[in-house]
């Protein structure tokens, strides 16, 4: 990638845009000071003219290009020093020298080169009376000149702090604006969908016991599954309503997680006994949480360990805790057939499945990753020792 053109660098450095300021000022004293002349520059040199955002001496202004002496020596990386200038066939017939514009004598002057290498001006010290410049002053000269384009760079990092600031405020409101919305939304579908699907459950349920569905296996088989494809379709609202509120606003409180898993083995008892599951647990810490988020986290991943470890084996899920650098890593380990590393960045996306071989919506770990990042932790996925899956997540300690 090419450098940009000068006029382009000032530009980028809105140089010709703003004043000078006192920083910018207080260089070009410095620079006269240093060099023991009553006169400093500092000039930018575009295509056409040379502008001066600060000045000792004079009062800053702008001139053309071709009667600039700047300009004459611009690509010239070093410090330029011509104790008479009216001697020097440089700028002898200048008109800032041959007494057109002014009578200058003493010229001395050091690049304005930007991080990425391009010449935008020069820091110029000037006198009417000729003069030698030491070498040491000539080198301060040059780092003057380096602060200069460190103050222009200073400002652009700031412009462009500012600018990151405000995409990440507004980034923010409109994520908080989505979440409320895609809160709003999942309500009221799930109002909207569970008027009529209570009613078709509470008909199933009475049909399942008239005399002519009991009489008919055909019929009752039909009601029968009527009525599961219902519930169902409760459970994957209810899932859905789950997603949309994660996140979405914490209520942050003083939550035990020990009390929270309770309530969520309580709650996995039919689940858990159907499969045989034995379900080992360590102490758990106490956290700054939502609550309501946090079981469903717990719900999900215990939940999800006792129905995807396959039908030939017992499921063995162990729930454990352990406090690391201001962290606490909350792991729920199984001994299912894992899941391989290349798809474990997916199983967190809405409607990903690890295993597509096992019913699911694809909604569960990515309702317990919108619930934990909105905690400050992560989220993520280790092989198990002996083989199966640990899924753990981080919550500030």
């Amino acid at each position: 990638m090419s450098s940009p053109t000068a006029d382009e660098a000032i530009a980028r450095y809105r140089a010709l845009d703003e004043p000078g300021g006192r920083d910018l000022q207080a260089l070009a004293e410095l620079a006269a000071l240093v060099c023991g002349v009553p006169n400093s520059a500092i000039n930018l040199i575009t295509r056409d003219h040379q502008h001066q955002i600060a000045a000792a001496g004079i009062d800053p202004s702008v001139c053309s290009r071709e009667d600039s002496m700047c300009a004459v020596v611009l690509d010239d990386t070093r410090t330029v020093v011509a104790p008479d200038a009216s001697a020097d066939p440089r700028f002898a017939t200048n008109p800032f020298v041959s007494g057109e514009i002014d009578t200058v004598r003493f010229y001395a002057s050091a690049p304005l080169i930007t991080p990425d290498g391009t010449t935008i001006g020069r820091l110029c010290v000037f006198d009417s009376e000729p003069h030698e410049l030491a070498a040491e002053r000539a080198d301060v000269l040059q780092v003057v000149a380096q602060r200069v384009v460190d103050v222009l760079e200073l400002r652009l990092r700031g412009r462009q702090l500012e600018q990151s600031l405000v995409e990440l405020t507004r980034t923010q409101d409109e994520l908080t604006r989505s979440n409320e919305l895609l809160s709003l939304f999942a309500g009221q579908v799930s109002h909207d969908l569970r008027s009529p699907l209570t009613a078709i459950l509470a008909n199933t349920e009475l049909l399942a016991d008239e005399p002519a569905v009991t009489g008919d296996p055909a019929v009752a088989e039909l009601v029968g599954a009527t009525h599961q494809a219902g519930q169902r379709m409760a459970g994957m609202i209810s899932t859905i309503l789950d997603y949309a509120r994660s996140g979405a606003v914490l209520r942050p409180t003083e939550v035990a997680l020990d009390e929270v898993l309770s309530h969520v083995l309580d709650d996995l008892a039919p689940a858990i006994g159907r499969r045989s599951a034995v379900v080992r647990r360590e102490p758990l810490p106490q956290v700054v949480g939502d609550a309501t988020q946090l079981y469903a986290v717990l719900l999900n991943l215990v939940s999800n360990a006792v129905k995807f470890t396959p039908p030939d084996r017992a499921p063995e899920v162990a729930v454990t805790a352990a406090r690391g650098d201001g962290e606490w890593r909350v792991a729920v380990t199984d001994n299912g057939r894992g899941i391989p590393a290349t798809g474990r960045d997916t199983v967190f996306v809405l409607h990903a499945r690890g295993d597509s071989s096992v019913e699911g919506s694809g909604i569960g770990l990515a309702t317990a990753r919108r619930a934990v990042e909105a905690h400050g932790g992560r989220i993520g996925i280790d092989d198990a020792p002996g083989g199966g899956t640990t899924i753990w997540f981080t919550l500030p300690a």
